[in-house]
């Protein structure tokens, strides 16, 4: 029965909106898996989509899948590159991903207009500013 299934927690992984930007260039967005683990994560599959409404008009963006084989342990790995034109969007990430045979998975959602430089905290782990999904 579904009951019976035991589903784990996912614990000191989750998911940054990074801003970077070197002198003179212009500001990019990416988005990074973090892995704040003492042990590495395998074969991380991570599914992107952004959906809402724009004036009253539903809009989405395509799903992108990403595959990560191995994100060490205490460390960043990169997702990809966001256009600041669908911070309006719900940014969704289902992240599923092993730790030894053990599944685990998580869907991690920035809600509209909450990719802003008010919301931008220090993120050690890549040594910028970003938004951490908590």
């Amino acid at each position: 029965m579904i009951r019976d299934i035991e589903i784990p927690e996912v614990k000191n992984v989750t998911v940054v909106i990074a801003r970077k930007q070197q002198p003179g260039e212009t500001v990019e967005w990416k988005v990074y898996l973090i892995n704040k683990n003492p042990f590495p994560i395998e074969n991380a599959l991570i599914a992107s989509k952004g959906y809402g409404e724009k004036n009253g008009e539903e809009q989405q963006t395509s799903v992108l899948r990403h595959f990560i084989e191995t994100v060490p342990a205490e460390s960043a790995a990169l997702v990809e590159p966001i256009d600041p034109a669908v911070f309006h969007l719900n940014n969704e990430y289902w992240v599923s991903y092993y730790i030894g045979t053990t599944i685990f998975d998580k869907r991690f959602v920035f809600v509209p207009d909450s990719i802003r430089e008010d919301n931008l905290i220090f993120i050690k782990e890549l040594n910028t500013e970003g938004i951490l999904h908590s």
